[in-house]
């Protein structure tokens, strides 16, 4: 059984030795490469949803322009977010879009590039629904009926009535049993 300080030496020297490595492997693997990270929620959106990107590539007094031409949303601007050094923009995902990936772009003026991928779902030549908001009634399940009736009401009515006259009779004839007793 190995003791308990030798476990931690050996875990301390390897996570070490992983991020050496990884220091080292890392700048090379992307020297010379202009391209920054593009962040974009949500990464998977159906055909009229909002998509939100930001990126920190500009810096921090960066400014930029989004191209979601890809998927023919044209080009869209991007602002200083709440946050330090945060560019943020919108777009509108075309009703005619097609399911797949789509490459969407931020060029900063500073020259450097953030991409990031926008994956499509559902969508394809569907056009936009004629209204913005739910029409009718609202089938819960819950008693009623879905239209106002006349003849529904009046049988309720006489329902109720009948079951007011019953309670009385029974009533009237328990007390009328009791007084003779």
């Amino acid at each position: 059984m190995r003791s308990p300080a030798r476990l931690v030496t050996g875990t301390a020297t390897a996570a070490v030795t992983v991020i050496a490595l990884g220091l080292t492997v890392a700048p090379s693997a992307y020297a010379g490469d202009d391209f920054g990270r593009l962040e974009i929620t949500p990464a998977t959106a159906p055909p009229g949803s909002t998509v939100t990107v930001n990126t920190t590539a500009c810096g921090p007094k960066g400014s930029g322009i989004g191209d979601a031409n890809s998927l023919d949303a044209g080009d869209f601007e991007v602002r200083k977010g709440t946050h330090k050094e945060v560019l943020v923009g919108q777009f509108t995902v075309p009703h005619d879009t097609r399911p797949g990936v789509y490459e969407i772009v931020v060029s900063c003026d500073d020259g450097k590039d953030a991409v990031g991928d926008l994956k499509v779902i559902g969508g394809g030549k569907h056009e936009k629904p004629d209204h913005d908001r739910p029409s009718g009634h609202v089938r819960t399940g819950v008693g009623g009926s879905v239209e106002p009736n006349s003849t529904q009401v009046a049988l309720g009515v006489g329902v109720i009535g009948m079951a007011a006259v019953g309670g009385l009779w029974l009533l009237r004839r328990r007390t009328e049993s009791t007084e003779g007793s």
